[in-house]
């Protein structure tokens, strides 16, 4: 029987929370929520560095405390909660190396741990934490070829076993875990964007390959909902049928149903309002929300728009408060937080789009 989806939420309903700025500017963050606390950690400095810092937000109190400085700073890192700790993962150092090194922030004792490491550097990798172990999956190398790498930690033998390999090597994908199932889609290989589509069965431990993304689009967004996968936006990049023209930025949706096994077809009305890429999405009150990003315009966008999946079109919701793009996005059962990225330069902005309790 199919899922229905969940009731959709009014757009009155849908409100932006402003947080107090993070005490330190930056972009390429890595952010880990978990117990209504907000972990930042590493990113790139407005000199294009990477950081060692971490800062935690307490969501309620709206304030902000400065945490002991990661051993390794680190850009574009991979993080989960594992129970109170923080497991920080791979990443890119000052010399715009993949790192292999892997910590571990104990709340309780306020310290940081070396764990043991990936074996390979890695960086853009993709990471899931289920029943207490780390999926670490893809990347990139030192040698700049993207990975097949699959990993899994297990906190109390402090080890990484590989398990079988992604179908597809590649580096900054969109992860989702849902049931026994990883959902691997989109990422890079070099500059070219990855439309594989693949799912790794945690039980039996093998992958299977589902219909590719139907349009090969650089920096688009992925999001899940009950019943769907969503492809949005992104830079179109020219290739063998339209050789001659410019990166383009579009407005394109790709819809995969689960229940049916296909890809939709795109209609009129499916295509978002603006074309954008580089922004955050998510599934918020029984919408799918685009945020932010680049567009036409010489400044990121500060529209923010939704998916009715009732009456099948998008809605626009009240704007970012703070337009940006490349922000580091979040989501909770509650929350789609859009944390850090750039404006002008690296921002500090910390916002969270949020669902008004109905009484």
């Amino acid at each position: 029987m199919p899922v229905p989806e969940m009731a959709v939420s009014s757009v009155k309903s849908l409100y932006w929370e402003v947080f107090p700025p993070m005490p330190t500017r930056r972009v390429y963050c890595t952010p880990v929520y978990h117990d209504g606390l907000l972990y930042v950690v590493g990113g790139c400095s407005e000199t294009g560095l990477p950081l060692d810092t971490a800062e935690v937000l307490d969501v309620g109190s709206q304030t902000w405390t400065t945490l002991p400085s990661l051993p390794t700073a680190r850009a574009g890192a991979t993080a989960v909660s594992l129970g109170k700790n923080l497991l920080v993962i791979g990443g890119m150092d000052a010399e715009q190396s993949p790192l292999s090194s892997v910590e571990v922030y104990n709340t309780d004792e306020s310290k940081w741990e070396k764990k043991a490491n990936l074996g390979q550097p890695s960086m853009g990798i993709t990471s899931v934490e289920k029943e207490g172990k780390v999926y670490a999956l893809g990347g990139m190398g030192s040698d700049t070829a993207p990975q097949a790498l699959v990993r899994v930690y297990e906190p109390a033998k402090d080890q990484w076993q590989p398990l079988p390999s992604m179908p597809t090597p590649r580096y900054g994908a969109s992860s989702f875990s849902r049931g026994n199932k990883v959902y691997v889609l989109g990422g890079r290989q070099g500059k070219l964007p990855v439309t594989a589509f693949e799912a790794f069965d945690l039980e039996v431990k093998s992958w299977t390959r589902f219909p590719c993304i139907p349009s090969r689009r650089a920096f688009a967004s992925c999001t899940m909902t009950d019943r769907c996968f969503f492809s949005l936006g992104g830079l179109q990049q020219p290739g063998p049928h339209n050789f001659y023209s410019r990166p383009h930025f579009v407005s394109a949706v790709e819809v995969y149903d689960t229940e049916l096994g296909i890809w939709n077809k795109p209609t009129r009305t499916s295509r978002m309002k603006e074309k954008r890429a580089d922004f955050v999405s998510g599934y918020l009150g029984g919408r799918v929300i685009a945020a932010g990003g680049l567009g036409n315009q010489p400044s990121p966008l500060s529209s923010v728009e939704s998916y009715n999946p009732v009456k099948k079109r998008w809605e626009y919701l009240a704007p970012l408060p703070s337009p940006r793009c490349s922000c580091a996005g979040l989501q909770t059962s509650h929350m789609l937080f859009l944390i850090g990225g750039v404006s002008q330069g690296p921002s500090n902005a910390v916002e969270a789009l949020c669902v008004r309790e109905s009484v």
